[in-house]
């Protein structure tokens, strides 16, 4: 799954998602090159992702806007 989650507001409800579609953290994290700890971190809340590959993982899994899609207002 190289796709963003659909966009959540809370690590509680990307978790809640997970779980009712049977998505499981360790694979997510396999198929997108991301260590598994980080995204559990996000997910507890623990992580703000703001840097590096917590941020990636946080667009990944639609706690934040995809940077690359932003559009600037002129």
């Amino acid at each position: 799954m190289k796709t963003p989650l659909p966009r959540f507001q809370s690590p509680e409800a990307c978790a809640a998602w997970l779980r009712a579609n049977g998505v499981n953290v360790s694979q997510l994290a396999r198929d997108n090159g991301l260590p598994r700890l980080v995204l559990v971190d996000l997910l507890r809340g623990k992580r703000k992702g703001h840097r590096g590959q917590a941020h990636r993982a946080a667009v990944l899994l639609g706690l934040k806007d995809d940077p690359s899609k932003l559009q600037l207002a002129a």
